[in-house]
């Protein structure tokens, strides 16, 4: 599939300048869309998620784009999620660190027309026990929004995820993005924005045995 990253612009400003890029896949940063209210958005002040909606359909594609959601004052960093001019759905950070902003409650896959898409917000990258639950759910490859890749731990865990849970693993932060595949290595990186990739999903699956004590089991 191709995909394309876009780390430093909103989504209507690369809406307004879209040039027909094809692209399976849009991955848009937290300066995608800044910060949305619930609240406004249902009464039509704000459009944000119109623009999402919007692009996805013009792009004919799935768009993801990291965003501060406000529901009545609590604040999440959350994921949006449209594919074909439709959205699917809103993802949540679960992890948050010294009350920053407030938790999500679910993790969740998406059903799309690339496969089964999991999706990591922001720091919650910094939980293996989340990419765990995604991998464990079925997902075929894995999107993560972030914020300012600040040093190479991303970098590290997006190659330790994706080789320890068979995922592969997309991050889009600000001023950057790369793609971990299933060996371990980075099979893609770049500073640039907007920037295109193709990437192939290499699925693979093994025989993993363990030897355990317990689970007793009398004799019939």
């Amino acid at each position: 599939m191709k995909v394309g990253f876009v780390t430093e612009n909103t989504v209507r400003a690369f809406r307004k300048k879209y040039d027909g890029e094809a692209a399976d896949l849009l991955v848009f940063g937290f300066s995608g869309l800044g910060e949305v209210s619930y609240e406004k958005e249902l009464k039509g002040e704000t459009d944000f998620f119109k623009d999402v909606a919007l692009l996805s359909k013009s792009a004919k594609s799935v768009v993801v784009c990291g965003c501060v959601t406000d529901t009545r004052g609590h604040k999440r960093k959350s994921a949006l999620v449209a594919e074909n001019g439709r959205i699917l759905g809103v993802s949540d950070m679960l992890n948050v660190v010294d009350g920053a902003v407030s938790s999500g409650a679910a993790l969740r896959v998406y059903e799309t027309g690339l496969g089964r898409m999991g999706v990591v917000v922001a720091e919650d990258i910094h939980f293996p026990e989340v990419v765990k639950s995604l991998a464990v759910c079925g997902s075929d490859f894995i999107v993560c929004p972030f914020g300012s890749v600040f040093n190479s731990l991303q970098t590290v865990l997006l190659r330790a995820h994706a080789y320890c849970y068979g995922v592969p693993v997309l991050l889009g932060g600000k001023g950057y993005a790369m793609i971990a595949d299933v060996s371990g290595n980075i099979a893609f990186a770049s500073p640039q924005s907007p920037v295109y990739t193709d990437f192939e999903n290499v699925k693979q699956y093994h025989l993993v045995e363990t030897r355990r004590r317990g689970f007793f089991r009398p004799e019939l």
